[in-house]
């Protein structure tokens, strides 16, 4: 019989980026008066999530879901590039400052909790 993998670190990890992206879209949902209805939110935060699932899977997440590099890194440029790509396609705004807001706030997000989770793994092991 086959040893069982752990699946936990990656679903929670996953769950973790998730929860990053949502949350960046609702504060800017909410700072730009447009109102965090469900609908709203789920047709700002697609592109997104979109692209942070492709970032999973190429950077196979699942095999070290809290690194810094390479799944944080590719992770959050996956978000950024490929929800960009993704809001223009749909014919939701790209313009610059958004591009440069957007990448620095999901960077502070998807990386900063990586960040925390290697700073407890070397304090507790």
């Amino acid at each position: 019989m086959a040893a069982r993998t752990d699946t936990r670190p990656a679903a929670l990890a996953l769950a973790g980026d998730i929860v990053c992206v949502v949350v960046f879209c609702a504060i800017g949902r909410r700072s730009h008066a447009e109102g965090l209805t469900l609908d709203g939110l789920a047709e700002t935060a697609w592109p997104f999530l979109s692209g942070t699932l492709i970032g999973w899977v190429l950077s196979r997440g699942w095999r070290a879901p809290t690194a810094i590099a390479p799944t944080g890194v590719t992770v959050w440029l996956a978000t950024v590039v490929v929800g960009m790509l993704l809001r223009k396609a749909s014919s939701q705004g790209v313009a610059a400052s958004f591009i440069i807001v957007a990448s620095v706030v999901t960077a502070l997000l998807l990386l900063s909790w990586r960040g925390l989770a290697v700073l407890a793994r070397k304090r507790n092991g």
